[in-house]
């Protein structure tokens, strides 16, 4: 079967290859994204394979549809960027990659907020210039730290159970409470109880159309002032407008950042001879609060492991006739 691989960097060619080793999908690498102008790329292709910024609207699928595309492969867990009503009416496919590493994600925002904190980004900066004051590189504790994990899937979960291990008092909220978690390291709050309480937010929800912009002037003005904002989901979880605000207030102390809004525009890309056009991005790498990474939490061996050896078999289920396990569906 030949399957269409949008977003296509060295690194995915390379893990795709080996999972796809012993198989027998006809993989053909495009580096462009898929948006309604690539689409055509995919003429004849019966699977495209596609990443966190693909544009699957139903303008990209009918174009798809109509050139005979009958499965749409995400080398991610979520599905936020693809219209699943159009799919449907169009008869395709849609599978994804459930879970692949949440330890990868779990760590990274650790990783973050450890760096955040201490300032680690300053201080390897100051070191190489020969600065060896440690003035404004001041810290806190974690220990007795109190944790809010917004969204306890898989992520969330490890996130907080980790802090835990720090000895951080560990508050959730989730529409679907996660007994085991619960009982061992965290307790289930309503949202402005987490809002108000945490000294770090860290948020591990999908994106959906009840969770765009959850964070926003009205949440912030809930947090305590100086709290530690982290984000390793999505990026629309955050109204980029009302933190910039609440940094400038001082009400956000700390922001780390994984993912962002408008990050297809250039995330995964190297823009560093170009002027980038984004004001509020480059507005917020302008606080010495604030640090950025682009889209890495997930980047380790093991979750593009996982993630190639999955998107194969979802692949091999949809082209033997079996039920595609990872199926995802309108509404779900």
């Amino acid at each position: 079967m030949k399957i269409a691989v949008f977003s296509t960097k060295p690194y995915d060619r390379k893990f795709l290859e080996i999972a796809n080793a012993e198989k027998s999908c006809e993989l053909q690498f495009f580096e462009p994204g898929l948006n309604p102008q690539t689409a055509s790329l995919a003429n004849d292709y019966a699977v495209v394979c596609v990443f966190v910024n693909d544009i699957l609207g139903r303008e990209t699928l009918e174009i798809l549809a109509a050139s005979g595309t009958r499965l749409i492969a995400l080398r991610c867990s979520g599905y936020n960027n693809v219209d699943l009503t159009a799919a449907a009416e169009l008869g395709i496919t849609v599978v994804r990659v459930p879970a692949y590493s949440p330890y990868a994600v779990a760590e990274h925002t650790i990783a973050l907020i450890l760096s955040l904190n201490r300032r680690i980004h300053r201080a390897y900066y100051r070191v190489k210039e020969g600065n060896f004051s440690l003035n404004g590189l001041l810290g806190f504790d974690l220990n007795n730290r109190t944790v809010g994990i917004i969204g306890t899937g898989q992520i969330g979960r490890i996130t907080g159970k980790i802090l835990h291990g720090f000895g951080c008092r560990v508050l959730a909220y989730d529409l679907y409470p996660n007994q085991e978690f619960k009982e061992q390291y965290g307790e289930y709050v309503p949202l402005k109880d987490l809002l108000a309480e945490s000294d770090i937010i860290s948020l591990h929800c999908p994106l959906t159309t009840d969770t765009y912009h959850l964070i926003n002037e009205e949440t912030i003005s809930l947090m305590k002032p100086g709290v530690m904002l982290v984000n390793t989901s999505r990026g629309g979880l955050i109204d980029t407008y009302a933190v910039i605000k609440g940094l400038k207030s001082h009400h956000i102390g700390y922001l780390a950042l994984d993912v962002y809004e408008k990050e297809a525009d250039f995330f995964f890309e190297d823009l560093s001879d170009e002027i980038r056009q984004d004001d509020l991005f480059e507005r917020l790498l302008t606080f010495p609060n604030v640090m950025v990474t682009a889209h890495q939490a997930f980047f380790t061996a093991e979750a593009l492991t996982n993630i190639a050896e999955t998107t194969i078999a979802n692949i091999e289920e949809f082209e033997q006739g079996k039920p595609c396990v990872n199926q995802v569906l309108p509404n779900k």
